[in-house]
């Protein structure tokens, strides 16, 4: 199991530099092959970053119909813990929401470009290491 970071999908989404080892990763968990969570909290980012309604549809379709992804709630008390959680790990509110979820799910790792990740107790990879 793996947790999967906003920038991923943002990367194949927005035609970014690394669209296409994202999409090979993305294909991978739609197909079962690998499975993945990703947090509710990513999914709106996603949908604010989009704006545009019938990406935003196609997007949370795509969500839907893939076979190996799970979505993750974080709910009140998982958030306090979170807040918590920054001043120990020195993240930011987002990335230790994440590291939080992947901890919580036993995750292998987080899937993210994101390097603050290479600062915490977890593995980070990038789409082209799964």
């Amino acid at each position: 199991m793996l947790l999967v970071d906003t920038n991923i999908i943002l990367e194949l989404m927005l035609q970014q530099e690394k669209s296409i080892e994202c999409e090979k990763f993305l294909n991978s968990v739609a197909t079962g092959d690998i499975e993945a969570t990703i947090t509710r909290f990513s999914l709106h980012a996603i949908e604010a970053i989009i704006k545009n309604p019938e990406h935003t549809s196609a997007f949370l379709h795509n969500v839907n119909s893939s076979i190996g992804l799970r979505v993750y709630d974080t709910d009140t008390s998982d958030e306090i813990a979170i807040a918590l959680l920054m001043k120990e790990i020195k993240l930011d509110f987002d990335d230790t929401l994440q590291f939080y979820v992947a901890k919580k799910i036993g995750a292998e790792g987080i899937v993210s470009f994101d390097r603050d990740f290479d600062k915490v107790d977890i593995n980070r990879l990038v789409p082209g290491q799964v």
